[in-house]
């Protein structure tokens, strides 16, 4: 588990040192609830702790900081429409986990999960447990049982948790009901409000990722203008997620037959706790190995001149001046052969992403915003 850097304790004001210690004495079955952001505590908001999304780009939209991600100890909704590679995302966080020594949860309401898929992206099913749900009532039963048991076994244990998806969870009064019955959809946005809060609360001191996988619907009566889509089950995950992503599938990837063999896909960052918000990042997706990250790196590389392209050849000069060539296909044997290599890349890619979301002193463009 990542340890805080700890600083000296300052010296605090008395009047809110007497406030912080009489609130954790009435408090004190609960552990300690007051602290100091004076960077001498470990707090419940510390986010020092955070799972690759698997796509380099991403992780930088969300988290504005190099080996970042999606927030450890918080709740992540990855929304989109059909095949817009939100499960996919989730099963890359997974991987993610485990590379880092933790554990995965798949939660399925779809009964559409792919062994060999997970597989052939690195997961290992010796540290991932799956689990079926049928209705959305056990999947909050499922959630807090993992918490706890996390708690009580390995509290330091990088635990995600995948709920795929809201959108496919009945609530039990459904399941039970006739076909030709409706009406429904307020008692899964009740469960979803109570569930969520207790969720939360839970979360916060623990080492766990918690991601839902929630399908867009196109809005009924929607307005021409402003966003045509919403997700099922109310605002209640919208309302606690610190992170929001929304997917689209902006083009197709073709083989030299033109069969499609990935997808372009286009994360838009529409809420953000942990970082600045609306940013987009893209990434390539291949049916057969999942997310391409470093035809993203290239694409990076190539418009911020940290390597020239001439045809089909890349090139750039190391700091003894020697010139190195390759071709985009062998661009990722040409990196895992120099760890250094690979490492500086990643550092001068990162500068320059997060440089360029910074404020300029040029003349700002206003948008309208829409409803979402």
């Amino acid at each position: 588990m990542p340890v805080k850097k700890k600083v000296d304790t300052p010296d605090r004001d008395e009047l809110a040192q007497t406030i912080a210690d009489s609130l954790n004495s009435l408090m004190k079955n609960d552990g300690q609830v007051a602290y100091f952001l004076d960077g001498s505590d470990d707090t419940p908001i510390d986010l020092d702790d955070w799972v690759s999304t698997g796509a380099t780009m991403l992780d930088l939209a969300i988290s504005n900081r190099p080996h970042g991600g999606l927030p450890v100890g918080r709740i992540v909704e990855l929304t989109g429409l059909e095949q817009s590679g939100k499960s996919l995302l989730a099963a890359h966080a997974i991987a993610s986990t485990q590379k880092a020594g933790g554990v995965g949860i798949l939660i399925d309401t779809e009964s559409s999960a792919n062994e060999e898929f997970w597989r052939s992206i690195g997961l290992d099913m010796t540290k991932m447990v799956y689990a079926q749900a049928d209705a959305l009532e056990d999947v909050f039963d499922m959630i807090t049982n993992i918490i706890e048991k996390v708690r009580k076994a390995d509290k330091d244990k990088l635990v995600t948790i995948v709920v795929d998806s809201v959108a496919a969870a009945s609530t039990k009064k459904e399941i039970e009901a006739d076909f030709g019955k409706d009406g429904y959809a307020t008692d899964k946005a009740i469960i979803l409000s109570k569930a969520m809060r207790k969720i939360t609360n839970l979360l916060s001191k623990q080492r766990v990722l918690l991601i839902f996988t929630n399908q867009l619907r196109q809005k009924m009566n929607a307005m021409p203008f402003g966003d045509q889509y919403t997700t099922s089950g109310g605002k209640a995950i919208q309302f606690h997620a610190s992170v929001r992503l929304r997917l689209a599938t902006k083009g197709k990837i073709k083989n030299s037959n033109g069969d499609v063999i990935g997808v372009t896909v286009k994360a838009t960052v529409q809420k953000n706790r942990c970082g600045p918000p609306h940013r987009v990042a893209e990434f390539d997706i291949y049916f057969d190995r999942g997310i391409d990250d470093y035809s993203s790196w290239l694409k990076v590389m190539k418009e911020n001149k940290i390597i020239k392209q001439s045809g089909a050849w890349y090139s750039f000069k190391d700091e003894t001046g020697e010139e190195h060539k390759f071709q985009s296909k062998d661009f990722p044997e040409f990196l895992e052969a120099d760890k250094e290599r690979k490492e500086k890349f990643y550092e001068e890619i990162c500068e320059k992403v997060i440089m360029s979301y910074r404020s300029t002193d040029k003349e700002p463009i206003f948008e309208e915003a829409s409803e979402e």
